[in-house]
C-alpha cells in the first residue's frame, strides 16, 4: 500500500523505527514552508540551522534507499502549508495511507488531528521514540496530588529507570539533589576550551531563504555556521564535551562570564531537541562517565536531572497544561518587549551581555535566560506571552513544548505558581555573586535609589510590594516580606518611586 510519512524539522532521528527497513511503497516527505517560518519571528540561525539539517537528514535517507519528497522553500510547487502540500502529494503519487510521528507542539498535533479526520485514506500517529515519559506520564504521577513538584518527579525517574542508583531506591551519594554545590562564580579558571564544533558554509542556503522573503533577525554566520547538520556531527560534539569539558559543568552550570558565552556547557540542547541525539545515550554516557571516576556526583547529578529531570518534566507539564498556557498572566503584566531586546542596546551590561550573544549565537544558557532576561522581565511587568514570542524565535533551541512553560510558569510565575513554587527574582547582588556583568556597568549594583542606581534593585521591592496580595502568604517568600516591612518607610517610598520611573522609562534603561 502505497504510504506518505510526514517528518517534521524537529523529527531528524536516523534511529526510528522507521527507517530500520527500506519499502518501495513507503515515501518520506520533509518540507520547508513558511507556515513554519512565519508563525513567529525566528533568529535567522534557527531558520538556517533546521532547513540546513533537514537537507542533510535527505541525503541519509536517500543514502539509505528511502523514498524521499523534498519540499525546499522556494520550490513552485510549495503550497508553504502542511496540509495543502500533502493533499496535492497524495493525489500525484497516488497515496493510499497516511503516517506521522507524534508532534511536539500543540498547534502542530491539533492540525494534523484535524487534517486526518477531514482525508479518505486511513492514517496512523507512531512516537517519536525519543522521551523517557509518554506525553500524559508526569500528570499520571500527579493524579490526585494537591501540587506538583519536579524533584518529586525527578526521583521517581531516577527511581524506574535506574540511573545514578547505589540500589532500587537510594541514590548515590546519599543525596538526590546537588544544586547547592553547583554555583560556583567562575573567574577565569579552570580555562575554557576553543569551541570545537565544525563550521559549515550555508550562504547557498541563506540566498534561498533571502529570495523567499522570509522575515528573521539576529546575526546568521552563513558562511561560519556552528550547529551541528546530522547525528554524527552531534555526537563527536557531545563525545568531545563529556571527555574535556563536562568536568568543570557541575561546579560553573550557574556561572556567567562577560568574556565567555559557553563556559562549560554542552550545546547539545539543538540536537537533542531536533532529536539528533536520544535522552537515554546522553544520559547514560554522563553516568558511564561518573562511574569511570572522570566526573564528580554534583557535576553528573547536575547535568542529568536537566534532562531526565526538568526536560523530561517540562513537557508532561506542557500537554497537561497546554489549553491555558496561551492566556496565563496572574500578574496582569500589561509592559510590551523594549525594542532593545532586538538588538541589545542597555545601559545594563548583564542585559546587554545577555542579549546581544542570544542575538549573535541564538544561544544563552539557562541562567541568562531565567535570572537575567527573565528576572527582569518578570521585575518591570513585560506580557508573558508577548515575552514568550521572544524567546521561542531567539534561541536556536526553543520549541513551543519546552520554552513556553519554561517562560510562562518557571521565568514569569504567569502561571500563578503551577510550575514554579516562587518567582524567580532578584536583586543585582544574585549577578554580581554569579558573573562579572556589573564591572563596568553605567548602573551601580549597590545603590537602590539615584540616577545611577541598578534597575534591579528597586524594581525587585517594587515587585513585591505592588504583590503582596498575591505572594505574602507564600512559605517560600517570608524573609522578603519581613526585610520589606522592615524597610525604613522613607526610603521605601523612595524605591518604589524609583522604580516607577524605571518602568515609564524602560526604552531607555
Amino acid at each position: 500500500m502505497k504510504t506518505l510519512r510526514l517528518i517534521l524539522g524537529d523529527q531528524l532521528n536516523p534511529n526510528h523505527s522507521w527507517f530500520k527497513k527500506t519499502d518501495n511503497e513507503i515515501y518520506y516527505v520533509l518540507m520547508e514552508v513558511k507556515q513554519e517560518t512565519d508563525y513567529v519571528l525566528h533568529h535567522a540561525q534557527k531558520i538556517l540551522g533546521i532547513f540546513a539539517a533537514m537537507r542533510d537528514f535527505k541525503v541519509f535517507l536517500t543514502k539509505h534507499n528511502h523514498q524521499v519528497i523534498y519540499i525546499k522553500i522556494n520550490d513552485k510547487a510549495n503550497q508553504h502549508s502542511f496540509k495543502s502540500n500533502l493533499t496535492a502529494l497524495f493525489k500525484a503519487h497516488k497515496i493510499k495511507k497516511f503516517e506521522y510521528q507524534e508532534p511536539d507542539e500543540a498547534r502542530l498535533d491539533e492540525e494534523l488531528k484535524s487534517f486526518c479526520s477531514q482525508i479518505n485514506l486511513p492514517s496512523k500517529c507512531v512516537s517519536t521514540e525519543h522521551f523517557f515519559t509518554s506525553r500524559q506520564e508526569v500528570k499520571e504521577v500527579f493524579e490526585n496530588k494537591k501540587q506538583w513538584l519536579m524533584e518529586s518527579f525527578y526521583r521517581y525517574m531516577r527511581k524506574k529507570h535506574q540511573i545514578l542508583m547505589k540500589d532500587v531506591n537510594e541514590p548515590i551519594g546519599s543525596k538526590w539533589n546537588f544544586d547547592n554545590e553547583n554555583r560556583k562564580a567562575w573567574n577565569g579558571t579552570p580555562k575554557t576550551l576553543k569551541d570545537a564544533r565544525p563550521k559549515h558554509n550555508h550562504s547557498a542556503l541563506w540566498n534561498e531563504i533571502l529570495k523567499a522573503k522570509i522575515q528573521s533577525f539576529g546575526k546568521h554566520n552563513a558562511s561560519q555556521f556552528l550547529w551541528p547538520l546530522n547525528r554524527q556531527e552531534a555526537l563527536k560534539h557531545f563525545d568531545f564535551f563529556v571527555k574535556n569539558v563536562l568536568v568543570h559543568f557541575g561546579d560553573y552550570q550557574d556561572a556567567m562570564h562577560k568574556d565567555e558565552t559557553r563556559m562549560f556547557h554542552s550545546l547539545i540542547s539543538f540536537a537533542l531537541n531536533t532529536k539528533m541525539l536520544s535522552p537515554h545515550e546522553v544520559i547514560r554516557k554522563v553516568e558511564r562517565s561518573y562511574h569511570d571516576n572522570q566526573i564528580s556526583i554534583n557535576t553528573a547529578e547536575g547535568f542529568i536531572r536537566q534532562i531526565l529531570g526538568w526536560r523530561e518534566y517540562i513537557r508532561g507539564y506542557y500537554w497537561a497544561n497546554i489549553s491555558s498556557l496561551n492566556n496565563e498572566n496572574y500578574f496582569n503584566h500589561q509592559l510590551p518587549v523594549p525594542s532593545w531586546f532586538w538588538n541589545g542596546q542597555t545601559q545594563m551590561n548583564c542585559l546587554q551581555y545577555s542579549i546581544s550573544q542570544s542575538l549573535n549565537e541564538a544561544y544563552s544558557h539557562h541562567i541568562q535566560r531565567l535570572m537575567v532576561i527573565g528576572n527582569f522581565s518578570l521585575l518591570a511587568g513585560i506580557h508573558p506571552q508577548e515575552l514568550h514570542h521572544w524567546y521561542l524565535g531567539i534561541h536556536i533551541d526553543a520549541f513551543e513544548w519546552v520554552e513556553m512553560p519554561n517562560t510562562i510558569g518557571m521565568s514569569q510565575f504567569a502561571d500563578g505558581g503551577k510550575l514554579a513554587s516562587k518567582p524567580y527574582v532578584s536583586t543585582a547582588n544574585y549577578i554580581n555573586k554569579m558573573s562579572n556583568y556589573c564591572e563596568g556597568c553605567h548602573y551601580s549594583k549597590n545603590e537602590k535609589i539615584g540616577e545611577k542606581a541598578c534597575p534591579f534593585n528597586s524594581l525587585y521591592w517594587n515587585f513585591f510590594s505592588v504583590n503582596a496580595t498575591k505572594l505574602a502568604k507564600n512559605p517560600r517568600l517570608g524573609i522578603v516580606y519581613k526585610q520589606l516591612r522592615d524597610m525604613n518607610p522613607d526610603l521605601l517610598k523612595n524605591v518604589l518611586s524609583q522604580a516607577h520611573r524605571y518602568i515609564q522609562s524602560i526604552e531607555t534603561l
